[in-house]
């Protein structure tokens, strides 16, 4: 005798497109990381933003860079957060 198989619940709903992934949120962090190592290097090879060469200087910079690549990423970045999200998404 075969029974039918009952599908989950969330198999069912739409996807939520207000709602993040896990996956987007991994990719945004990876493009955050990138970004963030495209400032450091500039900043790297520049000789400095702010000009200081002491450690707290360096310290605040780093951290300003860090907040400043996730804020760009979180605002669609380079886009490799999107394109990401989709190769992991037409995968399943």
């Amino acid at each position: 005798m075969n029974t039918p198989a009952i599908s989950p619940m969330s198999a069912m709903l739409p996807p939520n497109p207000a709602k993040p992934t896990r996956a987007h949120d991994a990719a945004q962090q990876f493009e955050s990381l990138l970004i963030a190592q495209m400032l450091k290097s500039a900043h790297t090879s520049g000789g400095g933003w702010l000009g200081s060469e002491d450690s707290a200087g360096e310290c605040a910079t780093d951290y300003a860079e860090q907040q400043f690549a996730t804020v760009i990423a979180q605002n669609g970045g380079l886009g490799l957060a999107d394109m990401i999200t989709r190769g992991l998404d037409a995968q399943r």
